[in-house]
Formats: C-alpha cells, structure tokens, sequence
C-alpha cells in the first residue's frame, strides 16, 4: 500500500513538471527562434558593406577631382608673383572613355581660368574644351585619355533616377572640402522632387535649382560633380549642393537630367537648348492675390539681344502662358516649358503689363554655351 501510495505521488509529481515545461514552450520557442534568426541579421550587415566596397572598388577608378591649374598672383608684403594654384575645387566622373567627364556647371564657372583632371592614381589631364549646359548645372570636361602613357578611363554605368525610392541606399563618392579625394560616404534618399537654391562655397556660386534629389549621406563643399550611386553602383544622381542650415542634407541632380544633357551633346558636338533670355521668379497663387496680378513668371530682367528683348519683353512683365500654357507652378513652370520646345520654334507669349493682357511672337534661339 505504501509502495502504491509514493507511486501515485511520484506520478503527480512528474504530471506537475510537465506542467510547468508546457507553460514556458512558447517562450521557448520565441528564444530559439530569435536564436536562428540572429545569423540572418548579421548576414544582412556583411551584405551591406559588401555592396559598398564592391560598388567604390568599380566606380572609384571613374570618380576624378576637379582642379584649376598652376597660376600666380603677387605677394602682397614682398610685391612678388607667387604660385597660388592649382586648387581642387570640384569632383567629376568619367562617361566615355574617350575623355568626357561629367561635373558641375559652377564647379568650372571661371571662363578665364584652365582646368585639370586628377585620376585617383594620381595622374593628371588638362582640360581642352568645356561645355556648359546653359539650362542646367551641368558641365562636360573634353580631355586627350590617351597622352599618359595611352591610359584608357573606364566610364560609369548610368542608371535609372525615375525608379529612385524614398528610403533607398545610396553611396556619394567626391573630393571632400576640395582636399580629401575619393570619399566615400553612405545614406538613403530623403526626398524627390526637392527644389532649393544651391551654391558651394568655395566657387561662391548660389543657382536655383529643381527636382533635385535629397540624401542624408553625408556632402561636403568639393564634393560638387561627384556620382551618388544606388546599391548596384550605378549612377544615380550628381552631387550639387548642401544644406547650410541643417545637418546630413545634402542634394544630387537626378541622372536622367544627365543623361538628355549628353544625348543632347552628342547630337551636335555641343549643348544645343533653346532660349529665351529672361530671369525670372515664380509667383503663386497667394503672392499674386496680395498684389493683385496673375499667376506667372515675373520677369526680374532681360538678356539684352535675346530672343525676348527682340520681341518687347521688359523687366516687371509677368509671363502667364506660353501658347496657350498656363505658366503657374514648379511642374509648368517658364523654364521648364521652353525646354520643351526646339531652337527656331515661334511661341506665342501672353504677358500681364499695367493692368493690360498682351500677346508677343517670339523666335526661340539657341543658347549661348559659355
């Protein structure tokens, strides 16, 4: 009876147990769970830095700094000439390995001045021609790819800026403050379709500009011209400007913007864009209602001998259509409808002058490259 009584109990007490290890299964579980997922976190992390170093292993080779060459000024204590150059001033990056690189219009704004191309092997090209964009800050530098010992550059993969994400990686790569090349840094996309006022302070050079892409990676003044690639290490964008009054906001001009400027280039050996002639500012709509005008482009100034003065355009008109367009926001904006137009197109303007509506015939020309 004894032995049936501390079976019975045993068996109790064995039930108990059983209890107790069912309670803490599903914490059990969540543990080993946790436990197979933590090599997965770590592979995640491995494959990160490995898109960035395979993407700066590829691309680095086609990033060069931009560079104004040897000049002289005077000593102002001793009254003699001294060598003050060459300064790095900018970044670029190789498309053709026949010697176009890509950067900043305002990185090489000094018409007088000559440029170089340093390699990140540190060899060096002069520049021979430049060609400006004259509707965006954008540049192409011509060089001879063959006069060091027939080097051939190896040009970038361009991809695609209207695919780009909110959120997305990417990978800047420049000449930090004009001294530190081939940096490289890494963030995401914090916004599309940005439109700021950009400069760079070391060319003192402030332009507006739209539908820029927006990243927290960090950019620095000298960055200007460099590449922002995706995960894939294609070109994405090119770095432009940063933010002044914030930290960890930089901004690229989209590639695609890009690739029409070398598509246009190539066409004809030079940026051929239609003009007009005019600086301008938007007004919206509730500028307009507190002075009581129209919605337009509100002209600040004009080009003397340009196609807009020829046709009687004056300083303080305001621009509401263009053949019959309405000219009233960043998406329909005056620029942005003549760059939809062709060089010898005749447009019809309509403009707001002392309170009266009038019509202007204008001939498009081909802006100036400078």
């Amino acid at each position: 009876m004894r032995k049936l009584i501390v079976s019975v109990l045993i068996l109790i007490a064995f039930l108990a147990v059983l209890s107790t290890i069912s309670t803490y299964l599903p914490s059990l579980n969540d543990f080993l769970k946790t436990d197979i997922a933590s090599p997965t976190t770590t592979l995640k992390v491995t494959n990160e830095e490995s898109v960035v170093i395979d993407a700066v292993k590829n691309v680095g080779p086609s990033v060069v700094t931009v560079a104004e060459t040897l000049s002289f000024g005077t000593d102002p204590f001793f009254r003699q000439t001294v060598p003050t150059g060459p300064q790095n001033i900018g970044t670029g990056f190789v498309v053709s390995d026949s010697g176009l690189v890509i950067t900043n219009k305002h990185v090489v704004s000094d018409i007088g001045a000559k440029f170089q191309i340093i390699t990140n092997k540190e060899k060096k090209y002069d520049v021979q021609k430049i060609y400006r964009d004259p509707l965006n800050d954008i540049a192409i530098l011509q060089i001879n790819a063959v006069q060091n010992s027939g080097e051939k550059l190896k040009p970038v993969t361009l991809g695609d800026s209207s695919r780009l994400q909110v959120g997305q990686f990417v990978i800047a790569i420049g000449t930090a403050l004009g001294e530190f090349s081939n940096t490289v840094t890494t963030g995401v996309v914090s916004g599309l379709g940005r439109g700021i006022i950009a400069g760079d302070r070391l060319q003192g050079y402030i332009e507006q500009l739209d539908n820029v892409i927006q990243t927290d990676a960090a950019i620095n003044p000298g960055n200007s011209g460099g590449p922002l690639l995706n995960s894939q290490g294609e070109v994405i964008g090119v770095t432009v400007a940063v933010a002044r009054s914030g930290e960890n906001i930089g901004f690229a001009l989209p590639i695609n913007l890009i690739k029409d400027s070398i598509k246009n280039f190539n066409e004809g050996g030079q940026f051929n864009r239609p003009y007009l002639g005019v600086s301008y500012k938007m007004l919206n709509k509730e500028t307009a209602l507190l002075n009581d005008v129209p919605q337009g482009a509100y002209v600040q100034s004009v080009v003397l001998g340009s196609p807009a003065d020829k046709a009687g355009i004056e300083q303080a008109d305001i621009i509401t259509k263009i053949d019959g367009q309405s000219i009233e926001d960043t998406k329909s904006e005056l620029s942005t409808t003549i760059s939809k137009k062709k060089v010898g197109d005749k447009i019809n303007i309509t403009i707001f002058r002392d309170g009266k509506i009038i019509d202007i015939l204008a001939t498009l020309e081909a802006a100036p490259n400078q």
